[in-house]
């Protein structure tokens, strides 16, 4: 286990990058902090400072687990896997001050030995809805995914996600693309971050950074939001019915998407085998992260 790896609980001090490149030319960063804790050892800060942090497990899948960790192990089992009953390391905003709003939670699922076994990407959208892919990344920490959810209401419900998810380190760095059946690539988002002890000195120092940093996230997506639109950037309708998580390609779907830069090969799976975030995920064993070496359940 590598020396560089992290301890957790862990606080990355963030900036979010998205770019679209078509139908038309737009861009934003967002600098933000994100948690990374281990589901068996949530941090508990001291009573003055819990307004800000608190994992809620309604905030995650259905809202109705009695805990974080009951909720992942009853998506998981209901996809066929059976074998990630080890170290779960979570990535995401935890409540400040009552609200949150999580547009991606990443769950690195590892077995009792160690070894990684799938990741789960859960995504909410501001509609309200909330939706799992289950992936297994290849040895580049690379998956890939046909698309299921609407998330922003700029883009149809298409073709689908390529993304590079390793365990973060002393670094964080995330990738999500999003691919057409045609080839193109209009819209790439990114998240680096930077390691940091999540003590009592740390949390209190980011919180008053980025004071309130859920709202922010919530509002600056509205915000943008209204200058695509201002923009002219057509509005597709809300879909009625939402989709049920799933881990398998959709019927028909197509994977013509590459990364421009770099080869990242990727399989399908089936229910039977345990995957990885959403539908298409990959048949190829993951590289083994590093695991943060140590547990910490307070700050």
């Amino acid at each position: 286990m590598p020396a560089s790896t992290p301890r957790v609980p862990a606080l990355y001090l963030s900036e979010v990058v998205h770019t679209r490149v078509r139908p038309i030319r737009y861009g934003f960063r967002h600098r933000t902090y994100l948690w990374l804790v281990d589901l068996d050892a949530l941090p508990r800060p001291p009573r003055l400072l819990r307004p800000l942090a608190r994992f809620d497990p309604r905030d995650h899948f259905d809202g109705t687990a009695p805990t974080l960790r009951a909720a992942l192990d009853g998506y998981l089992t209901s996809h066929g896997v059976r074998n990630a009953d080890g170290r779960v390391l979570m990535l995401g905003h935890a409540r400040v001050f009552g609200y949150v709003f999580n547009p991606l939670t990443l769950y690195w699922c590892h077995d009792r030995a160690g070894s990684p076994v799938c990741v789960v990407a859960e995504v909410h959208n501001t509609y309200g809805g909330r939706h799992c892919y289950l992936l297994r990344p290849d040895a580049h920490d690379g998956a890939q995914v046909a698309k299921d959810f609407p998330v922003s209401p700029f883009f149809d419900v298409e073709g689908g996600y390529r993304m590079r998810l390793p365990l973060p380190g002393d670094r964080l760095d995330l990738t999500v693309q999003l691919c057409h059946d045609d080839g193109s690539r209009p819209l790439t988002a990114t998240v680096r971050g930077r390691y940091r002890p999540a003590t009592t000195r740390t949390l209190l120092a980011v919180a008053l950074r980025r004071p309130w940093s859920t709202a922010a996230v919530s509002i600056g997506i509205r915000l943008h939001g209204i200058r695509l639109y201002l923009k002219g950037l057509p509005v597709h309708p809300r879909p009625r019915n939402q989709p049920e998580s799933r881990s398998e390609p959709r019927p028909g779907a197509r994977r013509r998407c590459t990364w421009s830069t770099s080869s990242t090969h990727s399989t399908h799976s089936t229910h039977s085998t345990p995957s990885t975030p959403s539908t298409p995920s990959t048949s190829s064993t993951p590289s083994t992260p590093s695991t943060p070496s140590t547990r910490e359940g307070t700050l």
